[in-house]
């Protein structure tokens, strides 16, 4: 797999856990919670395996790829989370999504 392709998986599932991660937050019942708990368990060690493949973890992204990554994960967060709320979905807060981008991207090492 070709490094591009590999950001763009690592960027799919980093912005899959986000997601799952804010829809958690917006749930009040306790068995749909833990689905979502699974899958950000499941998309954030995927997107793991994914970092590393991309660049040693010891060693920085290019700026470049930093920007573009953080950039693409808003905006995929951002997209699925508006069409959710339009599918019916309720207490979304979109207003987190700059938080969680943000706090996934250092615990991933990217920013």
């Amino acid at each position: 797999m070709n490094r591009n392709r590999l950001i763009e998986v690592f960027i799919s599932n980093l912005a899959n856990a986000i997601i799952h991660q804010i829809l958690e937050k917006a749930i009040d019942k306790q068995e749909i919670a833990g689905v979502y708990s699974k899958e950000v368990k499941n998309s954030w060690g995927i997107a793991k395996k994914y970092r590393e493949k991309i660049n040693p973890i010891n060693r920085n992204l290019p700026e470049k790829d930093m920007v573009e990554i953080k950039k693409k994960v808003i905006n995929k967060v951002r997209t699925e989370l508006r069409l959710r709320i339009d599918k019916g979905y309720e207490n979304i807060n979109l207003s987190l999504v700059d938080e969680f981008v943000e706090n996934a991207l250092k615990k991933m090492e990217i920013v």
